[in-house]
């Protein structure tokens, strides 16, 4: 990707067009098209043969973007996102099948990692729980950020790992709730509709106070800039959390299901 990027930059330098006018052309705002020559996201087919239009090229960004893989191994907005999380001074954070990351136990986190399909072999665990774990520290640090989460009732009904992994994060989640800068909220079943049924999403703001979306499906990640975007997930999110248990309420069903165990 970062050699697609790089002819893009080279092309729209030769046409004297900054990054905002090419953008214009090809109905992307600036930021997206610097990811875009910066090989952080990926130069989609359609948008590739409208730039070949206006940047005189015989095709040549057509044939690449056709002749990159389909899915990378790793999204192409992980380097920026983990970037985002350890700087963000807020998340609001909607799950619907797993709990977030953020508030996984290891137990939990490898459990998750070990059910994948198809499998990931144990090094590969092991690497990604240990990365895993490391992102945790985000709601320890001496400054941390203001953390919302709505978790679906599905995530905790599953038990991944089994009882013993599944109690230990139970209590960890309880746990988290004592934090003053954390909020968790359970959206129970029963539901005759609420606007979280597209999937899970992430929203952060940054210290600068611009906000950025990721939202995540089971074979792709797709990263959330435009701000029209961001306020369709902002108006989704505040209508989740009103759905939603309160925080007591929260810690009232999550004391239930340490007691079942």
């Amino acid at each position: 990707m970062k050699m697609v990027g790089a002819m893009v930059a080279a092309a729209r330098i030769a046409k004297n067009l900054t990054q905002k006018q090419l953008g214009e052309l090809v109905r992307l705002d600036e930021e997206t098209i610097a990811s875009i020559e910066q090989g952080r996201r990926t130069l989609m087919p359609n948008v590739a043969e409208l730039m070949d239009q206006h940047l005189g090229l015989p095709g040549l960004l057509s044939v690449a973007a056709h002749g990159m893989p389909e899915k990378d191994p790793t999204p192409t907005w992980s380097d920026e996102y983990m970037d985002l999380e350890k700087r963000a001074v807020a998340f609001s954070w909607y799950e619907v099948v797993v709990l977030p990351g953020l508030l996984q136990t290891e137990s939990y986190a490898r459990a998750l990692f070990r059910g994948r399909v198809p499998a990931f072999v144990q090094e590969e665990i092991d690497t990604l729980t240990s990365r895993r774990m490391a992102r945790t520290e985000i709601l320890h640090r001496k400054h941390p950020p203001s953390l919302s989460f709505v978790v679906s009732e599905a995530a905790f009904r599953d038990r991944i790992g089994g009882n013993a992994v599944y109690a230990e994060q139970v209590r960890h989640l309880l746990s988290c709730m004592e934090l003053p800068h954390v909020t968790l909220q359970v959206l129970p079943f029963g539901q005759i509709s609420h606007p979280g049924l597209s999937g899970s999403f992430v929203m952060l703001e940054t210290p600068e106070h611009e906000h950025r979306a990721y939202v995540e499906s089971q074979r792709s990640s797709q990263r959330v800039a435009n701000p029209d975007d961001i306020s369709i997930l902002t108006l989704r999110y505040a209508m989740l959390r009103t759905q939603a248990l309160n925080p007591k309420e929260t810690m009232a069903f999550l004391s239930r299901l340490a007691g079942e165990l």
